[in-house]
């Protein structure tokens, strides 16, 4: 999924779209309502893309467990964040089994679904396409164009065990 340009922030309900970087503030707008605002300094605002999971490894990134809700679901939408608590932390642990339930509370797990069922409602949960894997050095130096040697400078020209003086461009002549 990307979510680089997908912003949650605290205090406020929904996500954001980020439109544009002001002086003092960042300009966002609601991707439910489309209404466009500005988000301070003192606001604490997070790309989705830099939120991830504890699990009892290493974190997840909510990209993700996106991802794999899209797998459970087959492309639908998820659980509803609404639902009962011990329904969801069952939910989120066929999902993520692996996650770390002492410090993923059920808070947390509301958040994931609710933002998951807003994404997918606005047909905004795609695939990220796997990146193509780069050529191998050989191939590289095989395809690159070999680069013509530079020609040696030779010394300026000196006169009597100095060096000449360099020219410098002659200004035009007023009339």
């Amino acid at each position: 999924m990307v979510l680089k340009e997908i912003l949650a922030i605290s205090g406020e309900p929904g996500l954001f779209r980020f439109i544009a970087q002001g002086k003092n503030a960042i300009i966002i707008e609601h991707l439910e309502t489309k209404n466009r605002s500005s988000a301070f300094a003192s606001a604490k605002v997070s790309s989705l893309d830099e939120i991830s999971i504890f699990t009892e490894k290493e974190d997840v990134p909510l990209s993700k467990v996106f991802d794999l809700i899209h797998e459970k679901e087959n492309g639908g939408a998820a659980l509803d964040y609404k639902s009962d608590p011990e329904k969801i932390k069952t939910y989120f642990g066929e999902v993520l089994p692996e996650y770390d339930k002492d410090k993923v509370y059920v808070s947390d797990i509301k958040k994931v679904l609710h933002w998951y069922n807003i994404l997918h409602a606005l047909n905004m949960l795609v695939k990220e396409e796997p990146e193509k894997k780069e050529e191998t050095e050989s191939e590289k130096k095989d395809s690159e164009p070999k680069k013509p040697k530079a020609a040696k400078k030779e010394p300026a020209p000196e006169i009597k065990g100095e060096k000449a003086p360099k020219k410098s461009p002659s200004k035009p002549k007023k009339k």
